[in-house]
């Protein structure tokens, strides 16, 4: 619709022009019920009272609404059908102070943009949430939907009597008649304003510190659920997280939490993990587990939790100017979550997670066509949509902890606290950063910014390493490359490990794979030498970016890969080994480790791996490798293989283990042959079991769907199983195992609904999606290939922005990797030079994904024997 992608270019000149005073805002969200199931609207009557740098200016308020009642412009009645066309209300003849009143009806979405409507299948019940980042507070009440129009916000909901109802600020006093009414925020951005409204079940507790001036701060908390999680809910471990988070953050910020109370809202339905709307931080209701999970999935919680806090203080405290500067809230978020989960929880290995899992995300989008700086050219909000990233978060957390390692972690502290006192409920840019860095350093940081935050793309570092007669090393040095298109050579602080076995002449028993002399080095440049390790005994191994201090793709010299290919399994340090798996994975991504090899060292290490999240992400990339990295000609004895290796290790795990559960999920996901098709049948049938391993309602829809896929279980099994598990995640679980059944029918019906119908929510279309791309069913696909490409342009134009991205990603015919796939990719992008820049951003790093594939496969096809 025109109006709806705000630039740049406007919101800079909006922004010299105007200075927010205040938002009042009234929902009523009644019609929720009142309405029936159909409910569409609700009243939205907003307030906002505004300052204007020139007298008799025009300019424009944003809202996205079916309806506008009423404009109030400083007394004076405006004609809604002249000024307001869908997006924009034009405002002309401002005066210096101004009072602008906006009625309207907007829309219940259910796409978890905006006001999301949900209606719980179990009993029947409604919930609500909102969800706007970057722009879809406009959905919901008129705004100046940029972030640095920052102001107080007063709300005020209407709701049906009974309701739990929440937003920014704490409800002051009982609710009158089902109107709520709550204290005025600071000043904050309409992104992070918030409204969560319903019978939700709600868990109270409170945070209270003493600090060294003797001033106390008490926070009150909530944690809430939908009604029908609450057996399942641990608010206890959510508020122990929560309060050693608050603890980590005052030890370090020196900025007591400046927004009153602490809500975490757990909600249906939602797009992203989690979002730091202050005050009132809302998850997806998946991290209330409804079965057993691994420890894996309580820090990946945690870990979020550790997020969306510290964003309370960068992003909500001190906001960027414009989604440019992205990465000053999100970047920081990612590091000090990961920072605060290792210094103040149990979960003390977290750094192992952020190397093995983050930065791979990271490494993935920099080797993508569409790579950019951390610091990003965001030219509009589709822009801003799509750089929600893995460079923004995690490329940016992991320069974070390189530029720790560079300036130390004193330094950094100090600056992040000058920061905060500086800028407090305002806007910054990375000159305001950069600035405090100096301060606090002593060190210029305009050349680190030039060569970290502002080129795009990723570095490799490889040992070269020589000898003498005697066996030790005379020189080793780093070799530092970059590639063609992002040719940048940056500056990396870099620890060095040298491992060998415990033994001179280990016979291949239980020794043990160790470091033995290690060095830091600043690498500058193509080639850097290491002087601290000449003289030591040959290693069999040399370890690039020991500890992960840097971000950069780790290679090997032979030897040291020779001795990972026989021995990988023998290395102790679980970060050491992480890296080496990481830089494995690297490799065969890359097209120069067959995915065979690949897969083998998966079979034969995987088994010994300790952590449980490096162990869930060896799956996921196994997966991977099988389905887009191996030759098709010997996909069929790898997946056989793999399978093989996969119920070995099931068998042989600890009963009741996190490893047992996680290896009984990667050999659900890769069974194909009868035989592993009857043991999961087995399994839910209760026929069959595997000692300790508790099939629970989560693991029977993990058994069930790759039954449905290979024509296993029929829809009658599928409905069964619904009618056992009655629920939202049921109605997921079902609509995915529908989708995923291996008939012409299905897939066409399928199509129809995500493609050619707009009637299903936000979760399930991705469980539609989810359950229609079935690697193993690539005949039954390969028609929808032309029919993908011929749909997207208008599915981008037609759709809400979230649910077009779902599609436009999900549906890519990924599964068919050829060549005249890639053709059609091409095609499509030469043919379509004038599609919208993010659809076309899309679709090029899908084709990029395809490319990579061929590659890796043609790498497979011509590998020898396993060495």
């Amino acid at each position: 619709m025109p109006g709806e992608n705000l630039s740049r270019d406007e919101a800079r000149e909006r922004g010299r022009l105007l200075s927010v005073d205040a938002y009042d805002v009234a929902l009523d969200v009644r019609s929720a019920v009142t309405q029936g199931p159909a409910a569409a609207t609700f009243r939205s009557r907003t307030t906002i009272r505004f300052r204007c740098a020139e007298p008799g200016a025009s300019t424009f308020a944003d809202l996205l609404a079916p309806q506008v009642t009423s404009v109030t412009l400083n007394g004076r009645e405006l004609d809604c059908a002249a000024v307001f066309d869908g997006t924009r209300i034009a405002l002309d003849g401002l005066a210096a102070e101004n009072t602008l009143t906006v009625d309207a009806q907007c829309a219940y979405s259910r796409t978890g943009e905006g006001l999301h409507r949900f209606v719980d299948p179990e009993d029947g019940e409604v919930y609500l949430y909102t969800q706007y980042e970057p722009a879809d507070a406009r959905r919901v009440f008129a705004n100046f939907e940029q972030p640095d129009l920052k102001a107080p916000f007063t709300f005020e909901v209407a709701a049906p009597e009974g309701w739990v109802v929440l937003s920014n600020g704490a409800q002051e006093g009982a609710a009158d008649g089902g109107t709520h009414r709550f204290a005025t925020t600071r000043p904050i951005s309409t992104y992070i304003t918030a409204v969560v409204a319903g019978p939700y079940h709600y868990v109270s507790d409170s945070y209270h510190r003493t600090f060294e001036d003797g001033t106390e701060l008490e926070v009150p908390l909530g944690a809430l659920c939908r009604k029908g999680l609450a057996k399942h809910f641990d608010a206890d471990d959510v508020f122990t997280v929560t309060k050693q988070g608050l603890d980590f953050f005052h030890d370090h910020f020196d900025f007591p939490y400046p927004f009153g109370k602490y809500d975490t809202a757990f909600v249906p339905e939602y797009n992203l993990g989690a979002m730091e709307n202050p005050g009132c931080v809302t998850f997806r209701e998946e991290f209330i587990f409804r079965g057993k999970v691994t420890e894996a999935s309580y820090e990946r919680r945690a870990n979020v939790i550790l997020h969306e806090m510290a964003h309370m203080w960068f992003g909500d405290l001190v906001t960027m100017q414009w989604w440019d500067d992205l990465w000053l809230k999100e970047s920081y978020a990612d590091f000090m979550g990961a920072f605060a989960l290792v210094e103040a929880t149990r979960f003390a290995n977290g750094w192992i997670t952020f190397a093995n899992r983050r930065k791979a995300w990271a490494y993935r989008a920099d080797q993508l066509p569409s790579t950019h700086p951390v610091t990003a050219d965001i030219r509009d909000l589709e822009d801003a949509k799509l750089n929600f990233d893995g460079i923004t978060y995690a490329k940016g957390a992991a320069v974070l902890k390189q530029l720790v390692a560079y300036v130390g972690q004193d330094a950094f502290l100090e600056g992040a606290r000058r920061y905060f006192k500086r800028h407090a409920y305002g806007n910054t840019r990375l000159a305001d950063l950069l600035a405090v860095l100096e301060e606090t350093s002593g060190r210029d940081m305009t050349a680190w910014s030039r060569s970290w935050l502002e080129t795009a793309g990723v570095n490799s570092l490889t040992p070269q390493v020589t000898y003498d007669a005697n066996g030790r090393i005379t020189e080793l040095s780093i070799l530092q490359e970059a590639s063609s298109e992002q040719p940048e050579l940056r500056p990396h602080r870099v620890a060095v490990g040298l491992y060998r076995h415990q033994t001179a002449f280990s016979d291949g028993g239980d020794a043990a794979l160790v470091r033995y002399a290690r060095a830091e080095v600043d690498v500058a440049g193509p080639r850097t030498e290491v002087p601290e390790l000449a003289g030591a005994e040959r290693p069999e191994l040399v370890l690039v970016n020991d500890e992960d201090l840097t971000y950069c793709k780790v290679r090997f010299d032979e030897g040291s890969l020779a001795t990972l290919r026989a021995r990988l399994g023998d290395l102790t340090d679980p970060m050491a080994r992480a890296l080496c798996w990481a830089a494995l994975w690297g490799l065969t991504r890359d097209g120069l480790m067959p995915a065979r090899d690949y897969l083998d060292l998966v079979r034969r290490f995987a088994g010994q791996e300790t952590e449980i999240g490096v162990l869930q992400s060896l799956h996921a990339q196994a997966q991977t490798a099988l389905e887009h990295y191996s030759a098709p000609d010997r996909r069929e004895l790898a997946a056989r293989e793999l399978a093989e290796g996969a119920l070995h290790e099931l068998r042989f795990a600890e009963p009741g283990s996190g490893h047992q559960l996680t290896w009984a999920r990667h050999f659900a996901a890769i069974a194909a042959t009868p035989a592993d098709l009857q043991l999961l049948k087995g399994l839910l049938d209760g026929t069959a079991k595997i000692d300790g391993l508790e099939v629970d309602q989560e693991l029977r829809w993990s058994f069930l769907e790759p039954l449905a896929a290979h024509g296993v279980a029929d829809e009658a099994a599928i409905s069964a199983e619904l009618a056992r598990d009655d629920t939202a995640s049921g109605k997921r679980y079902q609509v995915r195992c529908l989708a995923a059944r291996p008939s012409a029918e299905v897939k066409a019906q399928a199509w129809a609904d995500v493609v050619e119908s707009d009637a299903l929510s936000n979760a399930l279309v991705e469980a539609t999606i989810a359950g229609f791309a079935q690697p193993g069913q690539r005949e039954l696909l390969t028609p929808y290939a032309p029919r993908y490409f011929a749909a997207i342009e208008r599915i981008w134009r037609e759709r809400s922005i979230e649910i077009a991205m779902s599609v436009v990603r999900g549906l890519f015919p990924a599964w068919l990797v050829e060549q005249s796939t890639l053709d059609a990719a091409d095609d499509w992008l030469a043919e379509h030079a004038q599609a919208a820049p993010a659809l076309r951003r899309l679709v090029l790093e899908e084709r990029d994904d395809l490319a990579r594939a061929l590659r890796a496969q043609a790498c497979d096809e011509t590998a020898g024997p396993r060495p």
